[in-house]
Order: structure tokens, then C-alpha cells, then sequence
């Protein structure tokens, strides 16, 4: 998986990094078929201090991209909660997947187009 790794306002350390790259290999465990990563972490002074670090994760897949956004008073907190909103928008769309290929999905489908 390619990553993209920018930040504004804030000087990228080797841990910051170190735990991004934790994240996201958990997260492309998850669905290995991602292509790309883009990571903004930023630091606004002009927020409210529970809110000043924030963390964006665009991850690109098959389909439409994925995307979560969050702001907290820790940048570490923040990273680890966007990563369980990606975790959660990946496990949604694998469940939906399986659904469509389940035999009693197909069934209903099979009636449904019957009682038209």
C-alpha cells in the first residue's frame, strides 16, 4: 500500500510515524486490496484546546474511497480513533459483500424480481 503522509503545523517525529504505520497495518490486514493511504495530521492553535490536534485518513479502495476525520486534545488519540472509523467503514463494506453473495440473499433477490 502506498502512503501519503503530510502535516501541517507540526513537526513529524519518528514515534508519530512509527504509530501511524501500526495503524495502518492493521488496518490493510483488514482489506488488503487498498491502494493508497493519505494521512493529515495537523495542530490548531486557534481551536479549543480539547480539539486542537486533528488526524484525517483517506483510504483508497475499489469502489469509493474511505474517509474519517477526527480532532482531540492528544494527536495520538486522535490517530487511534480515525483508525477504528476506518476499521469500521471497512468491516461494513466486507459484511455487505458477503451479504450479496449469501444464497439467502440471493433467493429474496430471486422473489422480489418474481413479484414484479
Amino acid at each position: 500500500m502506498k502512503l501519503i503522509l503530510s502535516t501541517h503545523n507540526l513537526t513529524l517525529t519518528k514515534a508519530i510515524e512509527d504509530h501511524i504505520l501500526e495503524k495502518l497495518d492493521k488496518l490493510e490486514h483488514l482489506d488488503r486490496w487498498s491502494i493508497d493511504a493519505r494521512v493529515t495530521i495537523e495542530h490548531d492553535h486557534t481551536r479549543d484546546p480539547k480539539k486542537q490536534f486533528g488526524c484525517s485518513i483517506r483510504l483508497g479502495v475499489r469502489g469509493p474511497d474511505l474517509f474519517a476525520v477526527d480532532h482531540e486534545s492528544d494527536l495520538y488519540a486522535a490517530i487511534d480513533i480515525v483508525a477504528k472509523k476506518i476499521e469500521q467503514q471497512i468491516r461494513k463494506r466486507h459484511s455487505k459483500s458477503k451479504a450479496k453473495k449469501s444464497t439467502a440473499a440471493r433467493t429474496k433477490k430471486k422473489r422480489q424480481e418474481s413479484a414484479l
